[in-house]
């Protein structure tokens, strides 16, 4: 089993700023990839971000710049600097991870988090 924990959510006008943070625990060898989605209401869910274990980053489009994504492998941590906030901006965050549950046999988790809202306004 494997757990995935958003924080960082909230309010903000546009403009501003959040950090988002995510914490994985349970069975974990070692973790893959790491990301970001977001879900707007109507709308389905799609990627913001995600980082690779070696560091490779790759971004949507809408946020290219105002985002940046990191990961402390030893803390088993993503974080989502979210900065120039946008109404288009709010949605529900999600953490997503791929993560290495056994090396032998192999076996992996794609696991999620529950999410957390992040509304843009004034």
């Amino acid at each position: 089993q494997v757990q995935l924990v958003e924080s960082g959510g909230g309010l903000v006008q546009p403009g501003g700023s959040l950090r988002l943070s995510c914490a994985a625990s349970g069975s974990i060898f070692s973790i893959r990839t790491m990301g970001w989605y977001r879900q707007a209401p109507g709308k389905e869910r799609e990627l913001v971000a995600f980082i690779t274990s070696v560091g490779r980053t790759n971004y949507a489009d809408s946020v290219k710049g105002r985002f940046t994504i990191s990961r402390e492998n030893a803390k088993n941590m993503v974080y989502l600097q979210m900065n120039a906030l946008k109404f288009e901006d709010t949605a529900v965050y999600y953490c997503n991870a791929i993560v290495v549950v056994s090396r032998l046999p192999y076996r992996s988790s794609n696991a999620w988090g529950q999410g957390t809202q992040v509304t843009v306004s004034s």
